[in-house]
């Protein structure tokens, strides 16, 4: 039986890149996402393409229910999970106290409790079949405040600070840990975020999803704390980190309210 990758929100955007790039390289996948129609569609052609089993399961993270039936499914299958990818989130934009409550609970719900959970049972599978390797998608945005997305920014602070402390809890267990930290991309997040991308940042500091996955899987090889994708971004962030903090919220600040959708 081949080793998997488990990738959520494979179904678009990054995930769907890191897809590509690890069936590429000859990795078996299970593809996880809401939509039934595009995962089959991807599932079929990935496998075709690349000549890997490629298999989804349709689950909605934000959902705890679900969560556990997707644990208590792969343990019962005796599938062997080699690489955990927690790419699933969603962000809101705008002023918190002008969202609704529930808009807000469910990017919690996906963005940090489903990361945790899967983490943990994953995780403990891969302890009892001998090791295997997590990568969580962060964000830049973890790196500082983000006023007018404060939900979304502090949800990949949490993913940072947790991969990074993981990181140092199951190395001896034979996990290796790392953490994602992508700058802009041409993804539908920011659409679904109601923001303007091209707002964001000029078109060289914007990546394409390929890119990113295509760098990422380059250096999951070594297993690196933290995947800053592009010398441009990290640049951005080695001079972010000289700033003091009110300059960076007001800078965060400044950035996401000029990109809000009019």
């Amino acid at each position: 039986m081949p080793r998997f990758a488990l990738i959520t929100g494979a179904s678009s955007g990054i995930g769907l890149a890191l897809a590509e790039a690890l069936a590429r390289r000859g990795q078996a996948l299970i593809l996880v996402a809401r939509q039934r129609d595009a995962l089959d569609s991807i599932a079929c052609e990935l496998s075709q393409r690349f000549g890997v089993e490629v298999l989804f399961r349709l689950c909605d993270l934000s959902e705890p229910l679900q969560i556990s039936g997707l644990l208590h499914e792969l343990e019962q299958s005796g599938r062997q999970i080699e690489l955990l990818v927690n790419n699933a989130g969603i962000g809101t934009s705008g002023a918190f106290l002008d969202h609704d409550w529930p808009s807000e609970q469910e990017l919690l719900e996906l963005n940090v409790l489903a990361v945790a959970r899967l983490c943990h049972g994953i995780g403990a599978m891969m302890e009892r079949s001998g090791g295997g390797q997590i990568l969580n998608v962060a964000s830049m945005a973890g790196l500082l405040p983000g006023p007018w997305m404060s939900s979304y920014y502090a949800s990949k602070a949490f993913v940072l600070h947790f991969s990074e402390g993981l990181r140092e809890e199951l190395r001896k267990r034979g996990i290796k840990v790392s953490v994602l930290c992508p700058g802009p991309t041409r993804t539908a997040f920011y659409r679904n975020a109601d923001m303007h991308l091209d707002k964001v940042g000029n078109d060289k500091r914007i990546m394409s999803p390929e890119q990113v996955a295509f760098l990422t899987v380059k250096a999951l090889r070594r297993a690196p704390a933290i995947i800053i994708p592009g010398w441009r971004n990290r640049l951005f962030v080695q001079g972010i980190r000289l700033l003091p903090r009110w300059a960076t919220r007001k800078l965060a600040g400044r950035l996401n309210c000029m990109a809000l959708a009019s």
